[in-house]
């Protein structure tokens, strides 16, 4: 079979072939589309009903739900590799059910408070941290290496294709029945995914082996300081985080106080972003192993559209620009996503997921803050213009360091399996070749 048939697959591949894989991404798609219900639904409790419009609050809340995962990796990618992932995702599920119920319940009966949304989503994210690894890296046991890419994008694709949908769910549900049925909704979708576990068949899934003993942390970023190629996808994801996915600081304000836009025109923006986002997720899905240069294209994309972006005068260009933006970024995202777990050892994929999580996530928040900062210091094309520099620098120190690891761009440009690691090592000083 030649190389090009090799890194070529059907885009639904996964769901078709594995049914394993196909009951876990229709769980996947209900429960996040009901999260997303649930993300209207709690922003409007707080702004509406339990504060007059508190900014404050609202930031708390959200902090208080993501700050856990990368507080937490050391721990939580540790338990993904030392039990039985299905199990775990059957757990957390559960507990992220009552949870959640407890919210909607206390909406429903009269009885919520302000320090009740708190206690709540902070649960719930840490109940997330716990659920983040075991989730990212379970795909590779429901599915072969040679689907493995096209099961993270699919992954990818209906996180995307929920975004679109729940948010527009959850306001026609709050609309019409109030924010307690859309709480009470989110708490129902979390059976979809306890349901697809449970109807799994074990003897097709490819568990990995247990880790025991002590010392599971320090072996695991023991093993990512060994390995360049892993260090430079997380790198570039760190980049990606703090300088480039600022999306959504940038576009509310280029809507508001640049192209003076009310609500309708900023919902557009993120629809936009989104239907992007998923293009790029369903064309990475067409692929069954990740090439170093489509990573490289991926950031040189993003560094063009955001000049595009900075530069844009014109509200309906700007528009436009973030089709390509979010097919670039969410390519790059794919892509280290795919190294990172195709190219680890399975005992340790979920350790290296837990750490590959922290580095994204704990970069997202200083991505914010930057942008916040630069905005209201020299204005929020600047935002986008610095995003641009350092994604360009990115691909070049990317593109120099990989080059000179693989020991020529003919390698750099393979597609990209688990022998591909061999290839990245020093070479010895030429006094050693004998």
């Amino acid at each position: 079979m030649t190389d090009g048939a090799l890194e070529r697959t059907g885009t639904f591949a996964s769901i078709v072939q594995v049914p394993n894989y196909r009951l876990f991404f229709i769980g996947a798609l209900v429960s996040n589309s009901g999260g997303w219900v649930a993300r209207v639904a709690q922003d409007w409790l707080v702004l509406t009903e339990l504060t007059p419009g508190s900014a404050t609050a609202l930031g708390l809340v959200t902090t208080l739900q993501m700050m856990w995962l990368p507080l937490l990796s050391p721990w939580t990618g540790t338990v993904a590799d030392r039990f039985p992932k299905r199990r775990l995702l059957l757990i957390t599920q559960t507990c992220m059910t009552i949870v959640a119920g407890t919210l909607a319940w206390l909406v429903l009966s009269g009885h919520v408070q302000l320090w009740h949304v708190y206690v709540l989503a902070a649960a719930q994210g840490i109940v997330m941290a716990f659920e983040g690894p075991a989730r990212m890296s379970f795909a590779s046991e429901l599915v072969p290496p040679r689907l493995l890419m096209n099961a993270i994008s699919l992954n990818s694709a209906q996180f995307n294709s929920a975004r679109l949908v729940g948010p527009a769910v959850g306001g026609l549900l709050i609309a019409a029945w109030g924010v307690g049925v859309g709480l009470l909704v989110n708490a129902v979708s979390f059976a979809a995914v306890i349901i697809a576990l449970l109807l799994m068949r074990s003897d097709q899934i490819q568990a990995a082996p247990p880790r025991r003993g002590k010392g599971a942390l320090r072996e695991a970023v023991g093993y990512v300081k060994s390995r360049p190629d892993l260090l430079v996808a997380m790198a570039i994801v760190s980049m990606m985080a703090t300088f480039a996915m600022t999306f959504q600081v940038t576009t509310a304000l280029m809507a508001t106080t640049v192209f003076n836009k009310g609500a309708t025109e900023f919902g557009l923006l993120g629809s936009v972003l989104g239907v992007g986002s998923l293009a790029g997720a369903l064309l990475s899905a067409r692929r069954s192993s990740p090439r170093m240069t489509v990573l490289l294209v991926g950031l040189a994309g993003t560094s063009v559209s955001l000049v595009l972006m900075a530069a844009a005068r014109d509200f309906w260009l700007f528009t436009v620009v973030l089709l390509p933006a979010g097919l670039c970024a969410l390519t790059v995202l794919t892509t280290t996503n795919t190294i990172v777990q195709l190219n680890t050892d399975p005992s340790m994929r979920g350790r290296v997921m837990a750490l590959y999580m922290a580095v994204n996530q704990g970069s997202m928040p200083l991505g914010a803050l930057f942008a916040g900062y630069v905005s209201e210091a020299i204005g929020v094309r600047w935002v986008l213009g610095i995003g641009a520099v350092m994604t360009a620098l990115t691909f070049v120190v990317a593109a120099t360091y990989l080059v000179r690891l693989a020991g020529g761009w003919d390698v750099v440009r393979r597609r990209y399996d688990p022998r591909l690691r061999l290839h990245f090592r020093r070479r010895r000083p030429p006094a050693e070749e004998e």
